[in-house]
């Protein structure tokens, strides 16, 4: 019976460390330099602009994709390949976005052109799914991502994989 106590003492106890958010993530994210992110991109036919002409990503003028989640490069990848659009990016880590858990510093977030064909396969494919504070239209996808279509860009955020 002392050995019963035991075992019952700590399945309780990893219960307690489960549900208390002790115990540690079952997915991590994978953040991935500039190089790794930019290889994965182009090699997908995505380009980048910046307008400042450079990829640091403490300039705010600069398009950077350091620690980007290889999330997000998946997400746009897939994006642009389902979508058959050209897809450039505008927008990524670098300074002077909003913000927040999934804001483009914490790699959740890329900028794109919105060009007629994104613009298009956007508005056409994902649920309209209202208005942000900032005056933003938003689209889901199925996965959960959202779409948000500011005054010169597409502001995604990827919590998935999926488009």
């Amino acid at each position: 019976m002392h050995l019963s106590s035991h075992r019952l003492l700590l399945a309780l106890l990893g219960s307690l460390i489960a549900v208390a958010g002790l115990a540690s993530p079952s997915h991590a994210v994978t953040k991935l330099t500039d190089a790794q992110a930019a290889s994965q991109l182009s090699a997908s036919g995505i380009s980048r602009v910046s307008s400042g002409g450079c990829t640091s990503r403490y300039t705010s003028t600069c398009t950077s994709y350091d620690q980007i989640n290889q999330e997000t490069v998946s997400g746009i990848r897939t994006f642009r390949s389902i979508s058959g659009c050209a897809v450039t990016i505008t927008g990524g880590t670098e300074t002077g976005h909003a913000s927040g858990t999934y804001s483009h510093w914490n790699g959740y977030k890329v900028d794109i052109s919105p060009t007629t064909c994104v613009s298009s396969y956007i508005t056409s494919h994902y649920a309209y799914y209202g208005v942000r504070s900032d005056g933003a239209t938003m689209y889901r996808a199925a996965s959960g991502n959202i779409y948000a279509r500011e005054s010169n860009h597409w502001d995604i955020t990827y919590y998935s994989c999926g488009c």
